[in-house]
């Protein structure tokens, strides 16, 4: 009887640590909301890219290409003149977004 409350015991304990290892590993679904003129634009799963991919997105105010994976994100190249959102790097948290301004884009983090 001891024996197998001990390897039910032993069994759910390393499930739960499993599922704790696999959210906490894969950034726990955070997802990135882009947003262009106040409009949300698209929503991506930062957890979900295996490999870092890039997308461009086009809007009527420009173009800016997005570097995404790892559970990060961040603008790697724009038209616009000042470059601000490329300076700013990327992002993995939802403390500070990436705005360019002459594109009226932000990207946010959100868990």
């Amino acid at each position: 009887m001891k024996g197998k409350t001990l390897f039910w015991i032993v069994l759910f304990a390393a499930l739960a640590g499993l599922g704790a290892g696999t959210y906490l590993l894969h950034g726990g679904g955070r997802l990135a909301y882009i947003s262009v003129d106040g409009e949300l634009y698209d929503t991506v799963d930062l957890t979900a890219a295996a490999e870092p991919y890039e997308r461009t997105i086009r809007t009527e105010y420009g173009w800016n290409t997005l570097r995404i994976g790892r559970g990060r994100i961040e603008v790697v190249a724009a038209d616009c003149p000042n470059q601000d959102c490329v300076k700013q790097g990327a992002i993995s948290e939802g403390t500070v977004p990436i705005v360019c301004l002459p594109h009226r884009l932000v990207i946010e983090i959100k868990d």
